[in-house]
């Protein structure tokens, strides 16, 4: 399998999954121009198109691509119904393309449907998880994306994270900003720098590398709780996600 990232908008991601054989699976199209450009210059074939959310930014270009390729199977949750899905998939769904079989996970926060896709090693997982952080909570509780985490957090170490935006950089400053002392996150920050300055792609990663670099999925870390203003461990390990993204939300 060739997996591929296509930039859309303003620092949007939209994936693509190709065999060997040509065909294709298209991620969370926000615009159609780029994904008939990349598909004529491969030669792809598209077979079909995975949605996480309803978002604008990823659902925008949907209509047009089925208009252009009308035998398309659009996989997606409820919310996205009257965005262009046209085969409705929920919490524990599998869905078989490309020779592979994809997980349906439920991970609200983002939006309140929001869902992630995931045949290992890929996870495509929309606004929910980002490298080094995690998606503003539009619809959601801070503790529902904590559990939507946890679901992720769960997944192989190998698992290559196909996240929607380019926002490595500005999670990485805010993570270093909260333990400016932590070794990997520093060591992390400084590759995303170079690799910025270059304009260089920051993903996939691997689950693995979040581990110890995403501090929202580092939320029972003593240090980065008292970092946050915790003189005790609180009650609900949720409690340090909601702090961590009422900081970043304001940072």
């Amino acid at each position: 399998m060739n997996l591929t990232s296509i930039p859309a908008l303003q620092d949007n991601y939209i994936w693509s999954l190709s065999n060997n054989e040509g065909q294709c699976l298209i991620v969370d199209p926000g615009e159609a121009a780029p994904v008939v450009a990349a598909l004529e210059k491969n030669r792809w074939q598209p077979v079909a198109i995975f949605l996480t959310h309803h978002h604008y930014d990823h659902v925008g270009g949907v209509k047009e691509l089925l208009a252009k390729y009308p035998d398309l199977l659009v996989y997606g949750p409820q919310e996205t119904k009257d965005k262009g899905a046209n085969v409705l998939v929920e919490e524990g769904d599998k869905v078989a393309i490309l020779g592979c079989e994809f997980s349906v996970y439920h991970t609200p926060g983002h939006t309140l449907g929001h869902i992630s896709y995931f045949s290992n090693p890929y996870l495509f997982c929309g606004d929910t998880l980002f490298s080094g952080g995690c998606g503003r909570l539009f619809e959601g509780t801070p503790k529902q994306m904590f559990e939507s985490f946890q679901k992720l957090k769960n997944l192989p170490e190998d698992t290559q994270i196909c996240c929607a935006h380019e926002y490595t950089l500005s999670n990485m400053k805010f993570a270093h900003t909260v333990l400016p002392h932590d070794v990997e996150i520093g060591r992390y920050y400084q590759q995303i720098k170079e690799l910025r300055a270059k304009n260089r792609v920051t993903l996939p990663v691997t689950l693995a590398n979040e581990r110890k670099i995403n501090i929202f999925l580092r939320t029972q870390d003593n240090d980065l709780q008292r970092s946050i203003g915790y003189e005790t461990s609180p009650q609900h390990e949720w409690q340090v996600f909601a702090t961590l993204r009422e900081k970043k939300d304001n940072f």
